[in-house]
Order: C-alpha cells, then structure tokens, then sequence
C-alpha cells in the first residue's frame, strides 16, 4: 500500500483536488478537440511538475539547506524542556588558554614596601600570571651588500641572498600572509589591501595580490605533479564537481581527495573530458567513490556510490510519491550502515549476502507499488518510454546493488561521498563571496593553491606555515618524500 500523499496547497486553494478535477472532467467532457484535449494534458502535466519541485528541500533533494523555504535557523539539538545556556556545553572538546613555558617578555611587580606593616622582608617567589596579546607591526630588513675594492680599482660586491634582487621588495611573509587571506580565507582582493595598509602600514595594491597568487600558482606546479602521482596510487578517491562562475560564463570545478591527499582543476567540460585531463582517472586502479554522475563509470575502477544521494531520493519518493518501499529500503540502508559500524567497518560475508537478501526484496516489493510504464498504452515509436523519478531509482539501486552496497564488505569504502562533498564545498562559499572568478586563470589559481592548502592541513600543516614554506623556495617534508 502507498503512503497517502499529502495534499497540496497554495494559500487556502487545494491545488491537489482542483488538478483531479481537471483531470475528471476532461476525460468525460467528449466535445474538446484533440488539439485542445493535448494541450490541456501538458499544461496539466507542468503544473504537477511544478508543485513536485514545491515539495523539495535539503532532505530530498539535493538543495542546499541555505535554500530551504521556511527554514529554521539556529541548533535542532535544543535539549528537550531545557534552555541551554550560552559558551560549550556538557562533553564539548573546547579550547582553552594554556600557559607558556618560555613568555616573550617578562615584567617583575615588586611589592610596594609602603602599603604593608613595617618590618624586614625578603623576597620568597612569585605568584606569575599571563597576559595574550599580538603585536601586527612592519619590519624592515635592509641588506647592506659590502663593497672592497683593490689598488687597480676593481670592486667586488658581496651577493645579496637568494630573491633579494630589487632596491625595495616585498618578503616571503607578506606574500604568505596575503596568499593565506586571498586563496583560504576568500578576502576580496580590496579588503586585503585595506587590511595591509590599516593595520601594518604596507600598501599593497590589488595588483601585487594577484601577482602572489601568481606566483604561488607557479611554485606549486611540482607540486601538482607530484600529487596527480600519489592520486593514481590510491585504494580510494572520492570524486565530485561543482559549477562555476568564469567572468559570467558557466565552467566547472572537479575534486578528487581522500583523506589526506585533494586535487581542484577547473574546466570548461563536466563529463568524460575534464575528466580525463586532469590526468588521474585514465590510470586509476582503485574504488572511485562518487554520486553515480555517468560519466565517471567510463574508467576501468570499482566504484562505490553515494548513499547520502540515495538517501535524498528515497525521502522525496515516501514524501511526494507515496511510496513505502521508498521509506523501507531509506531504513534498510541505515540499518546496513549502522551494523557495518558495529562490525568495525565490514560485515562477514553470511550477514553481508542476508542484507542482500532483504535489499532485493525490498525492490521487489516496489515493482507492485512503483511499476514500469505499460508499453501498450505508449504509441511513441522512437525513444525512451517517460519513467517516474521513483521508477527510476528503483531501478538505478536494481542495477548498481554491488556498488551501492559496497560499504558493507570493504573497509575502505564510505557510507557516502562527504569526504568530496566537504572538499568542494569552500568552492561554493568562494562563489558567494566574490561571485565568479575574473578569469579562467583566476580559477587555475585558486584550484592549485586550495589543492596544496587542503593538503597541507589534512597533514596537520598549518596553511601560514605551508605558504611560508613555499616562498622561502621549498615544500614540504610529507611532499619532498614523494618525490
């Protein structure tokens, strides 16, 4: 038996009752001509397409949670008959000021001998307490070259060190902290030249901004190299894509990571073509976990899917459709996935083929409720036959069973594709905050140095400490290794 389906409204109009009487009526009014009787159809047919799309929110959809209607803001885990009060609550890890060992600067209180009873003292310790505090000032280094010169009057001048090659320039700091704003924090070019000239007295133009950006992007091509390498060796990638926003033309951001390892390229392709040159997949002979976008299954790997997405879909076809075999295979994943955790991360092979048992059984059971279409009622002669999106996911889950059940019998493989999702979610944030990139080699940048940022961090390197790094000419330990 199907859910019964909510009725749906606009206002106080029962949108779901007016369109049944529509359809009612056109079916016993004989008069209407076959051209208008069509049309009517497909306005119909739009309109349940519409209040469809009315329905969807991030739990059965892929819609962000920004974009949910009537959406409450604010933590769902409120404790019940309580109000919590402000700052960390009961069993939070949170962060508190450690004293430290060796303190910059030191400043001795002695006891003022005048606000005590007279008499001889002496001094037994000190009760110390610390004061955090940051000192954002410029420091000019100013390299003075000697210069000897012999009885013929030839002069030598002793070499400035490496980079140092102009009467005044920026150091390696400035460029990292400036990278570090531009490419980790997303601070608009402006702001950053605003936050130079504020608060350290340097200006710095928008200008100079790119060009660090620039040039980081140039130090890091090793780099990339290196990393493309390590990816192909890997027992596990997760993949995802995002589009974006290319001086008002729409492009596309891949990802590849796991993690410890992330690569971004852009390119103007979201299939098998960007794909291929980023130079990874071709060669890749591990699990590729990913969203069951087509195109990745072109490349001779195992793949595992994405049961969030499944999860999404399930939800949208108990919800809009109806369907219990929806609401019983969303349980029965989580059931999988929970005894999967139990199990230390893979099931025994008895437990694993009863799973299976049930998960066929359960699409069984959803050909009764969600049937293919009936080809004697179709007169079209080419092409497919019109599917609902429920049919389609029963038997998308038919198809690919050993991929969406892959989880539960290897160790390596994620219940879901977050790993990716979190990796690619600052691109989002990124277009948010600036709105597109300027040019395609803007997105090249930002691709190249988030990939080594990302990196760095997933190797506890902090991405100041991996940007200083790169400036002085070097990489890091984890990466040189590689090599």
């Amino acid at each position: 038996m199907k859910k019964p389906v909510e009725p749906r409204t606009i206002g106080k109009i029962n949108i779901t009752d007016a369109l049944k009487n529509v359809e009612v009526l056109l079916r016993q009014e004989k008069s209407i001509s076959p051209q208008v009787r069509a049309m009517m159809d497909l306005l119909v047919v739009v309109i349940h397409l519409l209040l469809g799309k009315l329905g969807l929110h991030s739990a059965n959809s892929s819609i962000p949670p920004s974009k949910d209607p009537h959406r409450k803001r604010g933590s769902k885990r409120k404790a019940k008959g309580k109000k919590r009060k402000p700052g960390g609550q009961n069993g939070h890890d949170g962060s508190t000021l450690q004293r430290e060992q060796n303190p910059d600067r030191i400043e001795t209180i002695e006891v003022d001998r005048r606000t005590i009873p007279s008499g001889k003292y002496r001094s037994v310790g000190f009760e110390s307490r610390q004061v955090i505090n940051i000192e954002i000032s410029k420091v000019v280094t100013e390299y003075r070259a000697e210069i000897v010169e012999d009885a013929q009057g030839h002069q030598f001048i002793a070499e400035f060190p490496t980079g140092v090659t102009r009467p005044v320039q920026y150091g390696h700091s400035v460029k990292a902290q400036s990278v570090y704003m531009s490419q980790q924090q997303l601070v608009p070019y402006d702001r950053i030249r605003d936050y130079f000239a504020d608060q350290c007295g340097i200006p710095i133009s928008a200008g100079s901004v790119f060009n660090f950006n620039r040039e980081a992007f140039a130090l890091l091509e090793t780099f990339e190299s290196i990393l493309k390498r390590r990816l192909i060796r890997e027992e596990l990638l997760n993949a995802d894509e995002t589009g974006i926003n290319v001086n008002g033309t729409r492009l596309w951001l891949h990802c590849l990571s796991n993690s410890l390892w992330t690569l971004f390229f852009p390119h103007t392709n979201r299939g098998g073509e960007a794909m291929k040159a980023m130079g990874v997949l071709p060669h890749f002979g591990g699990t590729l976990c990913h969203d069951h976008w087509t195109p990745y299954f072109q490349f001779n790997c195992l793949h595992a899917l994405c049961n969030a997405h499944h999860l999404r879909e399930l939800e949208r076809a108990w919800e809009q459709d109806g369907h219990r075999w929806a609401k019983k295979m969303q349980d029965l994943l989580l059931e999988i996935n929970q005894a999967t955790q139990k199990a230390g991360g893979h099931l025994r092979e008895k437990a694993a083929e009863e799973f299976r048992r049930r998960y066929r059984h359960v699409l069984t059971r959803g050909d009764i409720e969600c049937p293919p279409p009936d080809l004697k009622r179709h007169d079209r002669k080419r092409g497919r036959i019109p599917k609902t999106k429920s049919r389609n996911l029963l038997e998308r889950l038919r198809a690919f069973e050993t991929e969406t059940l892959r989880f539960m019998t290897d160790k390596l493989v994620p219940f879901t594709n977050n790993q990716g999702e979190n990796d690619i979610r600052m691109t989002k944030v990124q277009q948010k905050i600036s709105g597109c990139f300027r040019s395609f080699q803007g997105a090249q940048i930002f691709c190249r140095v988030r990939s080594y940022l990302s990196t760095c961090r997933k190797h506890n390197l902090a991405p100041t400490d991996a940007l200083q790094t790169l400036f002085l000419g070097r990489l890091p330990d984890f990466i040189k290794q590689l090599e």
